[in-house]
Order: C-alpha cells, then sequence, then structure tokens
C-alpha cells in the first residue's frame, strides 16, 4: 500500500500569472481541489454554476464571494461555506499582496 503526503502549502508557483486548481482527489461522486489565487477574480459578467455541490475552507489569505441574488460574502482564514449546486457565484476579489489557498470539495 502507497501512502502519499504532502502539505497544501508546498509548491506554490511564484509568479502565479492566473488562478491556480490542483486536483487532489478524485473519485466518482467526490473531488477535492487545492486553488490558490493571488489578485485572482473571476471575469466581469461570468457565473459559476456548478451541477454539484461544493464546500469551500479558506486556509489562508481573504476573499470576497458575489452570489447572483446580490449579496457578498466575505471570507477570512478559517472561514467555511458550502454552496448548494446552481448557485451561481463569482469570485469578486482575493487578497493580492498574498496567495489566497481554499480546499473546495465537490461532491455529487
Amino acid at each position: 500500500m502507497n501512502i502519499n503526503s504532502s502539505s497544501i502549502f508546498a509548491d506554490i508557483p511564484n509568479p502565479l500569472p492566473a488562478e491556480l486548481c490542483q486536483p487532489l482527489l478524485t473519485s466518482p461522486s467526490l473531488r477535492i481541489e487545492r486553488i490558490i489565487s493571488k489578485g485572482h477574480c473571476s471575469a466581469k459578467d461570468f457565473w459559476y454554476d456548478q451541477t454539484q455541490d461544493e464546500w469551500v475552507l479558506l486556509l489562508q489569505g481573504q476573499a470576497r464571494l458575489a452570489l447572483f441574488d446580490g449579496s457578498v460574502i466575505t471570507l477570512v482564514e478559517g472561514d467555511y461555506l458550502l454552496i448548494p449546486a446552481h448557485c451561481k457565484h463569482r469570485v469578486e476579489w482575493t487578497t493580492p499582496a498574498t496567495e489566497t489557498i481554499w480546499l473546495a470539495i465537490y461532491i455529487a
């Protein structure tokens, strides 16, 4: 049996020209990703409209998510939330001075 170990904070590219999404674990009903942003946000009129529930934990940095209904959620280190499937949302802002590291879990 092979057991792989690493750090969620390891191997962060510098510079980071685009937001980085890295799959950590995938199965038919579950996907876990590390997402790294540094001042990145969604395109002006782009909305995520995912077919899966997404549970997200902000490990480092800060971010603001905008929901299609006009509400805005500010996240700081340690905050987590569940975004239900088809809840339209976008990343409005992430910390530009340091990496924002997300752990995203997609559940089918």
